[in-house]
């Protein structure tokens, strides 16, 4: 069973914070001083990537802790200008510990076309996320954003975001991190798929098939 966040010290979630960074940053999904994460402290506080910074080149010791209201409480950097996706994922889903927002650049491509990641085209699709769907654009650093993902956050685990990246989200940053993973390699798959010009969705009758092994995955993996 998945360790949840909320209970483990501040210090070990400060370096899981650095070392999801650095692979993000690694795989291309946060180029520059992009993207940002987050975890919950306790049911008050977030513990937070802040701005303006590489994350491959974070120290444990940057981030930044902040309430649900936004109000920064400790840190000397400052907190992400995108903090407020962060917000509405945490107070519209009690369950979700961990955010990850990054840029993955297929997946972002897709966004940027004006697509979302919809079509069931293989297995992996509906045993793991399911439908991804395309928020709205709004420009980053504004209370748009949220706005914009707000109706999708209680129904999905993963959204794009129009002309920006990508949302993550779960009970470990371990998990969000492999939900972003999995955004980008089923963009990938599905452009390939259309390149090769023969995609062939699943069926309705695949898809009970599969909803019904990953109910079965889902217990024996808890």
């Amino acid at each position: 069973m998945i360790e949840e966040c909320i209970g483990r010290p501040e210090v070990e979630l400060r370096r899981e914070l650095v070392q999801f960074g650095r692979w993000l940053s690694r795989l291309g999904f946060m180029p520059g001083t992009s993207g940002n994460l987050s975890v919950r402290l306790d049911q008050e506080r977030l513990l937070v990537t802040p701005t303006g910074m590489s994350k491959y080149l974070m120290r444990a010791a940057d981030m930044v802790i902040v309430d649900l209201e936004g109000r920064q409480l400790a840190g000397t950097r400052k907190v992400t200008s995108e903090l407020s996706m962060h917000l509405a994922v945490y107070q519209i889903r009690a369950d979700v510990e961990a955010v990850v927002h990054s840029h993955p650049p297929i997946a972002t491509a897709f966004a940027c076309a004006g697509r979302a990641l919809d079509e069931m085209l293989c297995q992996e699709a509906v045993m793991t996320l399911g439908s991804v769907p395309l928020a709205q654009y709004a420009t980053t650093g504004t209370d748009e954003v949220a706005a914009s993902l707000r109706p999708f956050i209680p129904h999905h685990t993963a959204i794009l975001m129009a002309n920006h990246g990508a949302v993550a989200y779960g009970p470990t940053l371990l998990d969000a991190f492999l939900k972003m993973e999995t955004v980008e390699h089923l963009a990938h798959i599905r452009l390939v798929a259309h390149q090769l010009g023969s995609s062939q969705p699943l069926n309705d009758t695949q898809l009970e098939d599969l909803f019904r092994a990953k109910q079965k995955y889902i217990r024996n993996a808890t």
